[in-house]
């Protein structure tokens, strides 16, 4: 697990001042894969004490933009942020409690790397979604 000198390490590498906000949501993203904003703001909030939701909202983006975290948007989901990137790796997602977890991506001439068709794009990734009930949900009685 990365330290607070490892995320302002990560944090000056792409040229981001340091601050304790951009930090502390760093940590709480690596502190939580595929956490929602909200979830965010929380785990922030019990690190830093009072710190607004448009200040972690800006903080995300800036991250996202600078490629230190990657925001995912699974469909019927509110955005959720995770720090696995710089791969090309996809999630699986339960249809019942919408826990997500990470799905490394075959590698070299495989289906979700070669679309039938690529309409003249220079395909650099794909994401893929695999639905369905984590082993929590698959074995609770339905009622």
């Amino acid at each position: 697990m990365p330290t607070p000198s490892d995320f302002e390490r990560m944090l000056r590498e792409v040229a981001l001042r340091v601050t304790r906000p951009r930090v502390a949501v760093l940590s709480a993203v690596h502190d939580h894969p595929h956490a929602d904003t909200e979830s965010i703001i929380g785990a922030v909030r019990e690190n830093l004490g009072a710190v607004s939701h448009q200040a972690v909202y800006d903080v995300l983006r800036a991250l996202t933009a600078a490629g230190l975290v990657r925001r995912i948007e699974p469909p019927g989901s509110v955005a959720r942020y995770e720090a696995r990137v710089g791969d090309n790796h996809h999630h699986v997602v339960c249809r019942s409690c919408g826990v997500i977890a990470d799905v490394d991506c075959a590698v070299g001439t495989t289906p979700c790397l070669t679309p039938s068709d690529d309409h003249g794009f220079v395909i650099d990734e794909a994401e893929v979604i695999y639905w369905g009930l984590c082993p929590a949900c698959s074995i609770a009685p339905s009622s």
